[in-house]
Formats: structure tokens, sequence, C-alpha cells
């Protein structure tokens, strides 16, 4: 049936989005049992969503009657009450009040944006952010709806204010961008976006529980779950976190993005990744100690090793201040060989002489992942494009497991840098 009592449905209580850590609010969140009693919540797997009377029919299509007003589902493609749920544990993560899950991290960004401009409107946007992020912006959007992107360096205050229209919907940036890993000033970008009457959208795919981004001035925050918060490499994910009034206007039943486009999550999906969140905290801190373990020791070595835990990164007193306490400056590194010969040669011989993790792309696996980006995740940016976002032939992006001894690891890591150099 789909007239449950409104509360078991709706958005997040103040008292959990107030709460100061991250872990408390997700612990505040409301825990939903299984239909038998179960710890776990149950699956539901229904496409179609009976209701008691035929006069609730006519309201839910109206949008009188919604999971927020009434409890009333209506179909799949709309809300699912077991994505739902998943939804209620993001928000309470990002201090937002609602969120709602995707099929993938683009599908939560393309309609976020959709969603925020008309045809003919504007964007400001980093210009080192993931490959498929770019490719929408740069080439799909305008094509597509008109919508068109100024790309600037994000560490660049003035330039973002310069880049500003009055057709600009929104300012959009990664916490840590892909695969740059150039920290963004929140609360600076905030200011501006605020001034200019417009939201800042931020992909926190590399930092999940290490930033909060909405503590920083973020009004929308958008997620590949794909990555750390499901950490297996066996999902496809997405996320949009926002206000209430901003997740519903997405899945609105004329104009709604999420809902017209239809990346829909399966509720079996959101189960599996429900059931991997309760473990984030303790994953993503063990990412974060191992990285800069690496990190450090790659730099004595010599390595042109970024990571934004080192004090010589460009923004580390940045991150450092927008870090919530208990976990780490992220579980990714980058090392340049300047070459993709060179860097080739540094991977092959860690896969395939130590068994030291995979030459894959993505992030957030259990394994170490590594890949040549400019070859690979970034390959949709133009030779010149990626020279502006820093992203040079030999630039290897390490996202680095957590299986092995830290010991164990490094050994193979250091051999295979003296080997590749």
């Amino acid at each position: 049936m789909t007239e449950p009592n409104a509360a078991d449905t709706g958005a997040l209580s103040p008292a959990t989005i107030n709460a100061a850590d991250p872990l408390e609010r997700m612990a505040l969140a409301k825990h939903e049992f299984g239909e038998h009693g179960g710890v776990n919540m149950s699956i539901e797997a229904s496409t179609t969503f009976t209701v008691l009377t035929a006069e609730t029919m006519p309201e839910i299509f109206k949008g009188a009657l919604t999971p927020e007003k009434g409890g009333c589902y209506l179909y799949g493609r709309n809300f699912n009450p077991t994505v739902y749920a998943l939804g209620r544990q993001l928000a309470a993560m990002e201090r937002t009040e609602a969120a709602y899950c995707t099929a993938s991290g683009l599908g939560a960004i393309v309609p976020t944006i959709m969603q925020l401009c008309d045809a003919g409107d504007h964007v400001v946007s980093s210009n080192a952010i993931y490959g498929g992020t770019f490719a929408a912006m740069h080439d799909y959007l305008p094509k597509k709806t008109g919508v068109t992107t100024s790309f600037v360096p994000i560490d660049d205050l003035d330039a973002v204010r310069a880049a500003v229209t009055d057709r600009t919907r929104l300012i959009y940036t990664e916490t840590v961008s892909n695969p740059t890993l150039v920290v963004s000033d929140l609360p600076a970008l905030s200011e501006i976006a605020h001034e200019a009457g417009v939201p800042l959208v931020v992909d926190n795919t590399f930092s999940p529980l290490l930033i909060t981004p909405t503590d920083h001035g973020a009004d929308i925050v958008a997620h590949s779950l794909t990555k750390f918060v499901n950490g297996a490499s066996d999902i496809i994910a997405g996320a949009v976190c926002a206000s209430a009034e901003f997740i519903a206007s997405l899945m609105d039943l004329h104009t709604g993005s999420l809902m017209l486009l239809g990346p829909t999550m399966d509720p079996k999906i959101a189960h599996e990744v429900s059931l991997r969140v309760p473990t984030l905290a303790v994953r993503m801190a063990e990412h974060c100690r191992r990285t800069q373990a690496f990190a450090e020791r790659l730099e004595a070595m010599g390595a042109a090793v970024r990571y934004p835990g080192l004090p010589s990164h460009p923004q580390h007193e940045v991150m450092k201040r927008m870090l919530n306490p208990g976990f780490g400056f992220g579980g990714l590194l980058t090392i340049d060989f300047g070459t993709a010969e060179r860097a080739n040669r540094f991977m092959e011989t860690l896969q395939n002489e130590h068994s030291f993790g995979f030459m894959a792309v993505s992030l957030g696996y259990f394994e170490t992942l590594m890949s040549c980006s400019g070859s690979s995740t970034s390959s949709e940016l133009s030779e010149e494009d990626q020279r502006a976002a820093g992203i040079s032939p030999g630039l290897v992006r390490m996202s680095v497991g957590i299986t092995g001894s830290l010991e164990q690891r490094w050994s193979q890591l250091g051999a295979a840098l003296r080997s590749a150099s």
C-alpha cells in the first residue's frame, strides 16, 4: 500500500541535520528495519504501488500526495522506498535535508545541471574535472540544450568571479579534482556563487566524510557512489544531496530531470550500497592513512608526487581548514613520470611483477587502482585542455587500496618506482 505514515519517508529532522559530526548525523538517521523484523531493511522490488482508494491516484499525479506529503508512492522511476532510505543515509552524511540516488554519478550530475539551467543558460566550472563531466558540459549540453560552460582554474578565484555572467545559473566544482587533486576553496567559491545569486554545486566523490561541502557553503552535493561510498567496484550508482525542495523538483512529473530522463537506481542496488555505508568511515580512515604514508615516502625519494596531505601541495592549508576530524586528506595521489612510456612501465611493474593493484580506471576500491589519466579518464579533454588542467602525458593517478600490510605494499611501490626511474 502507498499510504504509510509521512514521517517514515520525509526529509531529515532538524536534529539529524544539525548534528555537527557526520558520523553522528548518520547514526541519528532513521534506521530501516526489515519487513519481518530483520536488522537490515527489506528490498521494495515493486515497480508500481497500490492505492487504498481510487481518489488517491489523481492526487498523486497532481503532486498533492508524495512521499513527503502523505507518504504516497507512485512508480519506481519516481520514488522507491528502498532507494529513498539510502538517500536519507547520504543526506545525513552531507548535512542536507534530502537526497535521492541514481543509476550512476553522471546520472546525478547532468540532471542536476539541467534542472538548474534552461536553454541558453551558462555554467562556470572548474577546468580540472572528471572527463565524462567535462564532455557533458563541453560537448553534449551545448549541442543538445544550448547550455554553455566557461572552464576556469578553480583555484584562481578572480578567474571564477570574472567568468560569471547574467546567464550563469551555477558554479560547479569537485572538492578534490579528478585527476589533478586541486582542492577547491569551498567557502570562497560559495561566496562568489551567492553574490551572483546562484548555487554552488560540488562533486564530493573523492572526499566522502572527509569534507562536508555544505558546512562550507555548498548548496548541492553530488556523488558517484560507484567509488568510495560503495567500495567494492561492483556497482555503478550516484546521488544528489540537496534541499527537499530541489530533490522534489528533480522528481516533478512535468519538469523533473530525474523523473523524465529516467536515470533510476534499482532498489536491489540501493539495498547493497546501504549495507556498505556504515563501514565507510573505517575504510576512508585506512585509505587516508596509507596514502599519507606512501606520499611522504615517495616525496622523500624525490618522486613528483602530489597529495593534499603534503605541506608542499598548493592547497594543503585550504583542505586542512575544511577537513572533518578523524580522517585525513584522501585516498588518492598522483605521480608524474613525464612521459606515458615511463608511466606505463611503472604501472606494469606494479601489477605484473608485484601483484600490487590493477591497471584500471575508477577508484575507491579495496585494491589499488592506477591509470594514466591523460589517455584514460581524462581522454575526453583535448591536449590543450589537458595542459590547461595540469594533466601531463605521464601523470599516474593512484587510488590506494587497503589490502595487505602497509609495509608490504610500500616495498612493492618503492621497488617499482626505482625500476621506472
